[in-house]
């Protein structure tokens, strides 16, 4: 598979975009939704509303959750996960590399698009979202978003069979990078786009732009979202959090639960998402 497939796939992806868009006949709700629930094995019941509150397929997807749904691990020395997913690689960064599916390398200035050599000796989660997950993405520490960087890519499926094959999609598939400062120092959370995925929001900032000012980001807050499944990377300096054991490939992560540990407390809230 090459880059010649993006047009491709990008009107597949603009196409069922399209259709997840078209509204629903309010009677016709319940079954569509919770057809599209079954076969995905979404957790409807998670949902804020019910199904005749859903508009389209696109509204269901991107559902906000019960009050209380993904409580915030109360440890001040907890780093939570920021969204739902699988587990795709844990990894320290060295000389400049990640490694994901299989040993595959990538570089940061590959992800990132541009050299962050402070990241040496750090730590990167990749955590792939499936159509089932909630595919909202939170801050997993109070931060202040200050940067967006918009890369534009193909559109190329970020499946875990397609990750431990040749191509290396989390580097060519369109991306939001999100620099957060913090008290540690800058952090990076990348949303990375894939095949069916048309958008990538991030929460008070439109598409293409970067905020004037820094944003703030409590802890558990709301960065961005994706329509339909895709990936996240974070990406933390080093010294900052050591990953919990036992987070292998396909280990099953939800929001607000601990990835890692601090190396020391934080003085942040604690706070839940919604």
């Amino acid at each position: 598979m090459s880059q010649t497939s993006t047009p491709f796939l990008r009107g597949l992806s603009l196409f069922i975009g399209w259709l997840a868009d078209r509204r629903i006949p309010t009677t016709l709700r319940p079954f569509v939704l919770g057809t599209f629930a079954r076969f995905t094995g979404a957790d409807a019941s998670e949902a804020a509303l019910d199904a005749k509150g859903y508009s389209s397929v696109s509204a269901f997807f991107v559902r906000r959750l019960k009050e209380g749904a993904r409580p915030l691990d109360a440890d001040g020395r907890a780093l939570v996960s920021p969204c739902d997913g699988k587990i795709q690689a844990v990894t320290k960064i060295e000389r400049g590399v990640i490694l994901q599916a299989k040993g595959r390398p990538y570089t940061v200035d590959e992800i990132l698009g541009e050299p962050v050599p402070e990241l040496e000796g750090g730590v990167a989660w990749t955590i792939y979202l499936g159509p089932r997950d909630y595919h909202r993405v939170h801050t997993p520490f109070d931060a202040r978003l200050e940067h967006v960087r918009w890369l534009p890519g193909a559109r190329y499926s970020v499946q875990p069979k397609v990750l431990a094959k040749r191509l290396k999609v989390l580097s060519i598939n369109e991306r939001a990078v999100l620099r957060l400062g913090t008290e540690f120092g800058h952090a990076y959370l990348v949303l990375v786009g894939a095949l069916n995925v048309g958008r990538i929001r991030v929460v008070g900032v439109e598409h293409g732009t970067t905020p004037a000012a820094p944003l703030d980001r409590p802890r558990g807050s709301e960065l961005g979202r994706f329509e339909l499944g895709s990936t996240v990377v974070l990406l933390l300096p080093p010294g900052v959090a050591t990953p919990i054991e036992g987070l292998v490939p396909e280990t099953q992560v939800r929001l607000g639960r601990p990835i890692g540990r601090f190396e020391k407390a934080s003085d942040g809230p604690s706070e839940e998402t919604r």
